[in-house]
C-alpha cells in the first residue's frame, strides 16, 4: 500500500485521532491535527483515509473550542 499523499486526513489506528499528512520522515508519517496543535509521527502502515463524516467530526469539534476560546 502506498503511503497517503501530503495533505490528505488521515486517522492514526494506533491512538484513533485524526490527522493531516505534512510530511514524510524516518519513522513515517508527519501528522498534525485538524486545525492547530503538536504534530506526532507514526508508521505509514498505521494510517487509513479518514470518511467525510470523521473529518466533519474534527471540524467541529475545532469550531466548537474554539468558540470557547480554548484554541485561538
Amino acid at each position: 500500500m502506498r503511503p497517503p499523499p501530503v495533505g490528505a486526513y488521515v486517522i492514526d489506528t494506533g491512538t484513533d485521532r485524526l490527522g493531516r499528512v505534512m510530511g514524510y520522515g524516518s519513522a513515517g508519517l508527519l501528522l498534525r491535527p485538524y486545525g492547530a496543535g503538536r504534530p506526532w509521527s507514526c508508521a505509514a502502515e498505521g494510517v487509513r483515509l479518514a470518511t467525510p463524516a470523521e473529518r466533519l467530526r474534527a471540524a467541529t469539534s475545532y469550531a466548537n473550542a474554539r468558540s470557547r476560546g480554548e484554541v485561538w
